[in-house]
């Protein structure tokens, strides 16, 4: 079980050629090689969304991943998280894509 010290939690939003480029489920395997838990969609404004939750380390190697990194053949223009914030517990079990 993870321990509850400085578990973090990141509301996300990437933008640039992010659909149609299974983005999302590269978001689902990287978060589980990552160890973190949250979820990952697409929008109707072609940007991809979500929210990361898990240990500071694990969030931030996220993030990075998020912003920097994405699908092979995904272009990441920018990223933009919001609601960055500690809780105490992870609210969902694991990382999945919603549809």
């Amino acid at each position: 079980m993870l321990s509850t010290k400085n578990l973090k939690s990141v509301d996300y939003e990437v933008f640039g050629r992010v659909q149609g480029v299974s983005f999302r489920m590269y978001a689902e395997e990287e978060a589980k090689k990552t160890g973190v838990v949250g979820w990952v969609k697409n929008t109707r404004r072609g940007t991809v969304k979500g929210q990361v939750q898990g240990p500071e380390e694990q969030v931030n190697s996220m993030k990075n991943w998020l912003s920097q990194i994405g699908s092979p053949t995904s272009r990441i223009v920018r990223t933009d998280f919001s609601n960055e914030k500690i809780i105490s517990e992870l609210e969902y079990p694991n990382f999945s894509i919603k549809y």
